[in-house]
């Protein structure tokens, strides 16, 4: 879709502004498994996608860790459907960037969550330059295990991220992404276990969900804190989500997740 300027009355000690185009003619060289029509199609009936942020178990632990929105200049890597990027923009941001490799997501998020102050723009992340100094906050919501480069992305973040700026993400676990063969299984017991198998060789993963050959990239916990360490960026909370006992209650079906934890929440501040 074409990037648009939008002028920002953000009210807060800040003149109007006036964003440019985000480049939408960006050349796509990653994986794009979400532009496949019978991925897009199985991914939309995902809770998550029908739902939005309601759909998704850990989006309360994550809304915990955001900062204060209110006339804030907003990064969004990875967008999809645009789900955070609107609650961004109820939120009161100044401005929302939202970046995604898939058209498909791009197109259904400018139908269905479109704001004045949202900028959507196609890109590839392993490729994304963004501007130095002219982010209060950058969000990520499971995108980054598709990433390869994720030491230069987090450069390119800590970059673009103001004097204690906020960096908040998510991705699967990486006893999630670990498995060569990623599917429960039973013990001798009638026990529910993960496998978990070759957790310390770090790199690709291929796995079927919705379409086959799906490659994700498999870190360990401690590369993630340590790429945040080395671009400055101060941990400041980390979560190996799970469901609670509360969410256990509404939606039993989540009970094996209790086994290994799903996805992991991290958040970062920018050094003085």
């Amino acid at each position: 879709m074409p990037g648009f300027a939008v002028v920002v009355k953000s009210g807060k000690k800040r003149p109007d502004r006036v964003f440019p185009p985000i480049q939408s003619d960006v050349p796509a060289m990653s994986q794009n498994i979400y532009d496949d029509k019978d991925f897009f199609a199985g991914y939309a009936t995902l809770p998550r996608s029908a739902r939005g942020l309601d759909g998704a178990p850990e989006w309360p632990h994550l809304r915990r860790l955001l900062p204060n929105l209110d006339a804030a200049d907003v990064i969004d890597l990875g967008c999809g459907y645009g789900w955070f990027s609107a609650y961004a923009a109820g939120m009161r941001a100044a401005h929302i960037s939202a970046f995604d490799i898939s058209e498909k997501m791009l197109a259904h998020a400018a139908k269905v969550n479109a704001a004045p102050t949202i900028s959507y723009g196609r890109a590839d992340l392993e490729t994304l330059t963004l501007t130095a100094d002219s982010a209060d906050l950058v969000y990520s919501a499971l995108a980054f295990h598709y990433i390869v480069d994720l030491k230069r992305l987090f450069g390119e973040i800590a970059r673009a991220l103001r004097p204690s700026g906020a960096f908040v993400f998510s991705v699967e676990h990486p006893m999630f992404t670990a498995p060569s063969a990623p599917q429960w299984m039973t013990d001798a017991n009638g026990n529910t276990c993960w496998p978990i198998n070759s957790y310390l060789d770090e790199g690709p993963r291929v796995t079927n969900w919705f379409a086959k050959g799906i490659v994700k990239q498999h870190r360990t916990l401690s590369t993630y804190v340590n790429l945040l360490i080395s671009h400055g960026l101060t941990p400041t909370h980390l979560e190996e989500w799970g469901p609670s006992d509360a969410q256990l209650a509404a939606m039993p079906e989540l009970g094996d997740e209790r086994h290994r934890p799903t996805f992991l929440l991290m958040a970062a501040q920018k050094n003085l």
